[in-house]
């Protein structure tokens, strides 16, 4: 076995990656960004006696920014290179196949997930797996990963399919893992043993758990991707070929950093904002406290003790009528202090893209004026758009892959004429790359169908559609049930003559 394929040598790898994602503070960064998104953003702070108010508006921004990119929904069109009714047949068996992974697995749900942790962390990923037992004949299953269990051979290229091997890091129980090592018939299952790193999410604040660290590598060897598992002292799973001639892994930066495979948070840049308000605030709330409210002034030496009770009486030294307590209030605090407040929160949402016109905070009369401003404030958002688009296209891909080698003969269903049918496909044999797929991903919102609809029927109104058929094509199947046994029925009665429609 080579070097780099045993626990030792495996581990070895892993202790490289971790030392790049250390020298450029990965861990302590999106720890850091995480506290701040959660309004955990007094963490440290060693001030007993002071208010700690936290003003979270970098939460509403990304937020704001993840909402503005999954706004749409996203379809998926496959369009094979050269055009024939097999070709076509099949493209539409894969395009189904496809769609059927995505509702199952709730892709869409985690990709929502993926987002949040690419603003806020830096980086997304989707971790695909076929689960063999998962229904009829198997299923594929998606992973959502944090950024810091994901090693590149390479960390200066940040695509997935360029790199000489993956290492995803997974944190289990040891005696789980030992437990399925034995199992295995691994030889040194009893070496498995916790270790306690603590570079993983929310793991320092329990030292005392059972985990150990255990590792998938993933490499691509004779034009198909390989893989290994194992914890340190003992491999658990020895190499064996996945099948695939992709890595099962699609990787997204919210905003590109040179020469890096792990891009840049939304929020890293502007968290001193932050603190900077919640300071400022913390300072405010002090003051108030201590000078809202009038300051009572009396003479000691003719008042011994003052007391606030009514109706008590107070005894003095001499005179009372020149003992007379008097009160003080003093200035109020600059209303400059809350103006920097605002204007530092204003200015950062601005920058962030999240400025009161797009988050619709304004005042408008004009309806068409607070849409076009709106998508005028979400054009800063079109580079993260087109790399969600093609992380989708990476994640159909990898399906396509997985189909392929994974799931053989099944039974496919599809519409023959208004009826429904059913046939065997192989998809073993379905070449998909000799297929020359286009793999076409984009925006295909509720509204924009809505439109569609509402421009069909003013053609058809209008006389410009003639043909009921061609009308009902038109339409988006989901708006008319049982859509193409109508169009069966229509083209049926076309074909008719006259004497046997009126027979």
């Amino acid at each position: 076995m080579r070097k780099n394929l045993t626990p030792e040598g495996v581990f070895a790898e892993y202790e490289k990656g971790e030392s790049y994602n250390r020298a450029i503070e990965l861990y302590g960064t999106t720890q850091k960004n995480e506290d701040f998104y959660v309004g955990d953003q007094w963490k440290g702070v060693n001030a007993p006696d002071l208010e700690k108010p936290v003003i979270n508006f970098l939460k509403r921004a990304v937020c704001y920014l993840i909402s503005m990119i999954v706004s749409d929904d996203v379809s998926v069109a496959l369009t094979p290179g050269a055009r024939s009714d097999d070709a076509d047949f099949l493209a539409d068996c894969l395009e189904g196949e496809v769609a059927n992974v995505i509702e199952q697995t709730k892709a869409k749900t985690l990709a929502r997930d993926m987002l949040r942790n690419c603003a806020v962390d830096g980086d997304g990923c989707f971790y695909f797996w076929f689960e063999p037992t998962g229904g009829a004949g198997g299923r594929i299953r998606i992973e959502n990963l944090d950024n810091t269990k994901v090693l590149f051979g390479n960390p200066y290229v940040k695509e997935a399919e360029d790199q000489p091997y993956i290492i995803i890091v997974r944190r289990r129980s040891a005696a789980e893992l030992r437990e399925e090592a034995k199992t295995a018939g691994a030889a040194d299952w009893e070496n498995i043993r916790p270790d306690g790193a603590g570079l993983y999410m929310n793991e320092g604040e329990n030292a005392g758990n059972d985990l150990t660290t255990e590792l998938i590598r993933l490499w691509k060897e004779d034009g198909t991707v390989r893989f290994l598992r194992t914890a340190k002292d003992c491999l658990i799973k020895p190499p064996a070929d996945t099948g695939l001639r992709r890595y099962p892994l699609a990787w997204m930066n919210w905003e590109s950093v040179k020469n890096s495979y792990h891009g840049r948070a939304a929020i890293t840049g502007v968290i001193p904002n932050q603190i900077f308000v919640n300071k400022l605030w913390a300072m405010a709330m002090e003051h108030e406290k201590h000078m809202a409210f009038p300051k009572l002034f009396y003479d000691i030496t003719k008042i011994r003790q003052w007391t606030n009770r009514v109706g008590q009486a107070i005894g003095v030294a001499g005179d009372p009528n020149t003992a007379v307590a008097s009160s003080f209030r003093a200035s109020d605090m600059s209303a400059q202090a809350m103006e920097l407040v605002e204007k530092t929160i204003s200015y950062t949402k601005e920058c962030l893209g999240a400025s009161d016109v797009a988050l619709g905070n304004i005042a408008m009369d004009n309806t068409s004026a607070i849409i076009a401003l709106q998508n005028a404030a979400s054009a800063p958002l079109a580079l993260q758009k087109l790399s969600f688009y093609q992380f989708w296209e990476d994640c159909v891909l990898i399906m396509l892959d997985m189909i392929r080698a994974y799931y053989g003969v099944r039974e496919v269903s599809f519409d023959a004429g208004g009826e429904n049918a059913s046939v065997f496909v192989d998809f073993s044999a379905v070449d998909t790359e000799g297929m020359k797929l286009s793999v076409d991903v984009g925006a295909s919102s509720y509204w924009s169908e809505l439109m569609q609809i509402e421009t069909a029927d003013s053609l058809y109104r209008n006389g410009v559609i003639t043909d009921a058929v061609t009308y009902l094509e038109s339409i988006p199947d989901k708006y008319i049930r049982g859509k193409k046994k109508i169009i069966a029925k229509l083209e049926e009665q076309k074909a008719q003559t006259p004497e046997e429609i009126t027979a």
